[in-house]
C-alpha cells in the first residue's frame, strides 16, 4: 500500500504527469521532521519562497530542494536570533494590550456568549488599570498618539515564515520606499496648511444599496442562475468582440469534426485537490451546451493558464465525443478605458486649487492630490494598540493628505485577543461592561484616531471599507454591505463604503475590494508550457481586469489551505474564507469601465504595477501579525488637458498610469 505521505507530496509538490524522484522525496520528508511540519505547512512555505525568489514553482529537484531547506534554515537561525534580543527588553504595556493575570480567557465585555459572569467581568474591570492613550511626538500635528508596547513572548516562526513579535517602535527600516512607481515625478512638498476646501468630489458607481441584501439566504436555483449568466453573457461579448457568426459557437460537450468556439468556466473533475491538466474541464451553460462538463485536451498548446471559475473562450474540436481539443484559447475582450469630458476634466482640474482664495497662489498647475491606502489587520497579535494605525494617521495629518482609503479587517476576528475576549478598553473609556460590544472596543480603540485626523484636516476624504473577518459588521458574507456606523463614534465627515465598491475621486475610477483575491488566485492557478506573462503578480491581478470582477475564483480555495491566523484553532475551526454569496456574485463585477486605480490588498508581497492601462496597487497590510507592515501613497498629478488629445466627441482618456506616483513604504 502506498504512503499517504509520499502521495500527498507527490499531489503537492509534483507535475500532472510525473512523480517526484525517490531522492527528492527523502529531503523533502527530512526538511518535514527537521522544522516539524505537515505537508501543508510545507508547502505553504514552498510557495511564500517561490514568491520571495520571483519564481513560479519550477519543477521540483534536488537543486532547487536543497536551496529551499538552505532557505528555512536561515530563517530559522535569524528567528532564534531575533528572539535572543527581544527576550532582554522588558517596558511596561499600555490599555489595549492583555491581562497577564487573565484565567480561563474571560469575556471582559459579554460578547462571547457568556462565557464569564457579570460579576466576574465586573471584577476583572475595576482590578484592571491601565495607562491613557499618551506620548504623541512633538513634531506630529495629532495629539495622543499611544506609545509602543513590546511585549516579551515565547514566540515561533508561524506557517508562512514570520519572526517573531518584536516592539513597534523597534522596527527597522521605518518609512522606507520598498517599491515606486513612476519615479520620475517628483514628490512635491506638502501644504503649510489644509486646503480651505476639499479637493475631493466623490461619485459612487456602484449601487450600494444592492448591497444591503439577506445574507445567508442564498438558493441553489439563483446561484445556478448567476454562474449560467455568467458565461452567456461572455459568449455575447466575444461574438461581438470578434465580430463571429453565431453558427462558429457550438457545445463543447457535443461531438463534431468541424471546428467551434466554445465559451465556459473553467473547474476541475474533482471536488478535492488543486487543479491540474488531467483534471481540466470545461462547464457550459445551460443555453449552449446543456450544462454539461467535458474533459480538455490542452496537449496542442504552447502555453496555458486556468484557474477554477475563470470564463474562457476555446477554439477547438470534440472529434471523439469524450473529450474537447484546444486548438487556441481566444483573449477576452477588455472593458473600456476611462475617460470623461474635456469640460469635466477642467471643472476637476480647477478644485485642485483648494477653494477661491487658494487659486491665485500659483496660476500654473495646481498642487497634485496626496491619497493614502492601507489595509487592515492595524495591530500586532500581541496587543491591541493599534500602534501602525496612529502613525499612519499621523503621517496622513503631517502631509495634509486629501483622502485616506483603509480597508478592512478593523476588528478581526482572527485577531487571538479579540476571539479571546482578554482585554481591557483604555482607563478613560466609559461604557458598562455588561452592555459593551465590539462597537464599543471600535469607538475607543479606532474611532479616535480617524477623529483626530479630520481635526487636524477638516476637508480630508476618508473611507472605510469592511472586511468578511470584521467582526462589527453583520453582513457577513461578500460582497459586502458597509457596517452601521452608529455608536462607532465616527465624525459624520467619515464615509463607510461597501465591499467592492467603483467609485469615482474627481475623475479617477478607484476599484476597491479588501477581499484577497490574488493569494487565491495565485494558490489554484495553473500553469502549463511558455506563458505571456511571466511575473506571478502581475499575471494574477491581470486575471481581474479580463475577468472583469473582484472575485472572479469559483469555487474559493479551501479554508484549511488558507494562511494561518494568530487566532488559535479549536476543534479543526479554519479562517473565513472568501465567504462568497453565489446568488449576489454580480455585484463583484467590475462597472462600465475599467477603474483607472485598482486597489486590492493581499497577503501576496506588496506592489504597484501598470497592467492594461489599470494602475494595480496592493499596498500590504499595515500589521503583517508580529511586525510592522506597509502601505501605499499615491501623488496624483492634474491632467493635461488639449482638445488634440480628445477622442471624437470630446471624450479625453484619464491616463491615470502616467501621471500618478506610487511609493509603497514600510510603516
Amino acid at each position: 500500500m502506498a504512503d499517504p505521505v509520499v502521495a500527498e507530496l507527490n499531489e503537492r509538490f509534483g507535475t500532472a504527469n510525473t512523480e517526484l524522484s525517490p531522492d527528492v522525496i527523502y529531503e523533502l520528508q527530512s526538511i518535514m521532521r527537521l522544522h516539524e511540519l505537515d505537508v501543508q505547512d510545507m508547502f505553504f512555505k514552498w510557495e511564500s519562497y517561490c514568491i520571495k525568489m520571483d519564481m513560479d514553482q519550477p519543477k521540483m529537484s534536488m537543486s532547487t530542494v536543497r536551496k529551499f531547506k538552505q532557505d528555512l534554515q536561515d530563517t530559522l537561525e535569524r528567528a532564534n536570533r531575533a528572539q535572543a534580543l527581544e527576550q532582554v527588553k522588558t517596558e511596561k504595556r499600555p490599555g489595549g494590550t492583555p491581562r497577564p493575570g487573565a484565567r480561563n480567557n474571560s469575556d471582559v465585555f459579554g460578547m462571547l456568549d457568556g462565557l464569564t459572569t457579570p460579576a466576574a467581568r465586573r471584577a476583572a474591570k475595576l482590578g484592571s488599570a491601565r495607562k491613557t492613550l499618551m506620548g504623541t511626538p512633538i513634531s506630529s500635528r495629532l495629539k495622543n498618539e499611544p506609545v509602543s508596547s513590546p511585549m516579551k513572548l515565547e514566540a515561533q516562526l508561524d506557517a508562512m515564515g514570520a519572526i517573531p513579535p518584536s516592539s513597534f517602535k523597534d522596527r527597522q527600516n521605518a518609512g522606507e520606499a520598498i517599491e515606486i512607481l513612476n519615479e520620475n515625478l517628483p514628490v512635491p512638498e506638502p501644504p503649510i496648511a489644509p486646503f480651505g476646501e476639499s479637493r475631493i468630489k466623490l461619485t459612487a458607481a456602484s449601487d450600494q444599496k444592492k448591497l444591503g441584501y439577506k445574507p445567508l439566504a442564498m438558493k441553489l436555483s439563483e446561484a445556478s442562475e448567476i454562474l449560467d449568466d455568467r458565461i452567456d453573457d461572455f459568449t455575447t461579448l466575444v461574438l461581438e468582440h470578434l465580430k463571429l457568426d453565431e453558427s462558429a459557437f457550438g457545445s463543447a460537450a457535443m461531438q463534431s469534426t468541424t471546428e467551434i468556439v466554445a465559451v465556459g468556466r473553467i473547474a476541475s473533475d474533482s471536488s478535492e485537490g488543486k487543479l491540474n491538466a488531467a483534471s481540466l474541464v470545461l462547464e457550459t451553460s445551460r443555453r449552449m451546451g446543456g450544462g454539461f462538463r467535458v474533459p480538455l485536451n490542452v496537449s496542442k498548446l504552447k502555453g496555458y493558464q486556468f484557474f477554477p471559475g475563470q470564463i474562457v473562450a476555446l477554439r477547438g474540436t470534440n472529434t471523439t465525443g469524450r473529450e474537447f481539443t484546444v486548438n487556441e484559447v481566444l483573449r477576452m475582450p477588455l472593458m473600456p478605458n476611462a475617460a470623461s469630458a474635456l469640460e469635466t476634466m477642467a471643472a476637476h482640474r480647477e478644485r485642485l486649487r483648494g477653494g477661491p482664495d487658494a487659486m491665485d497662489t500659483d496660476d500654473e498647475n495646481p498642487m497634485p492630490l496626496n491619497v493614502i491606502f492601507a489595509s487592515g489587520p492595524y495591530t500586532a497579535d500581541d496587543n491591541l494598540d493599534f500602534e501602525p494605525l496612529h502613525t499612519l494617521i499621523n503621517e496622513a495629518a503631517d502631509t495634509y493628505a486629501d483622502a485616506v482609503i483603509l480597508t478592512g479587517p478593523f476588528i478581526d476576528a482572527e485577531h487571538p485577543l479579540i476571539a479571546s475576549g482578554d482585554f481591557d478598553l483604555p482607563e478613560e473609556a466609559v461604557y458598562d461592561p455588561d452592555a459593551a460590544t465590539m462597537s464599543t472596543v471600535f469607538k475607543y480603540l479606532i474611532s479616535p484616531a480617524l477623529n483626530r485626523l479630520v481635526s487636524a484636516n477638516p476637508h480630508v476624504t476618508i473611507l472605510l471599507v469592511p472586511s468578511v473577518r470584521d467582526v462589527i459588521d453583520r453582513h457577513v458574507s461578500w460582497p459586502q454591505d458597509a457596517f452601521p456606523r452608529k455608536e462607532l463614534g465616527l465624525h459624520k465627515s467619515i464615509k463607510i463604503i461597501g465591499n467592492p465598491m467603483t467609485l469615482s475621486l474627481n475623475e479617477t475610477v478607484v476599484g476597491i475590494s479588501s477581499q484577497d483575491a490574488l493569494w487565491e488566485l495565485k494558490h489554484e492557478e495553473l500553469i502549463g508550457g511558455t506563458v505571456e506573462d511571466t511575473n506571478g503578480l502581475s499575471r494574477v491581478a491581470r486575471y481581474l481586469i479580463e475577468q472583469r470582477h473582484y472575485f472572479p475564483l469559483f469555487p474559493p480555495t479551501d479554508r484549511t489551505k488558507l494562511p494561518k491566523t494568530g487566532r488559535q484553532v479549536i476543534d479543526g475551526q479554519a479562517a473565513p474564507g472568501a465567504m462568497l454569496d453565489v446568488s449576489y456574485l454580480k455585484l463583484g463585477e467590475m462597472v462600465n469601465v475599467r477603474p483607472d486605480v485598482l486597489i486590492v490588498p493581499s497577503a501576496l508581497p506588496p506592489f504597484a504595477k501598470v497592467i492594461e492601462s489599470v494602475l494595480v496597487i496592493n499596498p500590504g497590510y499595515l500589521s503583517q501579525r508580529k511586525r510592522a507592515g506597509t502601505y501605499a501613497r499615491m501623488t496624483l498629478y492634474p491632467p493635461k488637458l488639449s482638445e488634440a488629445d480628445a477622442a471624437p466627441g470630446g471624450m479625453l482618456a484619464h491616463r491615470v498610469f502616467e501621471r500618478a506616483r506610487v511609493e509603497v513604504t514600510r510603516i
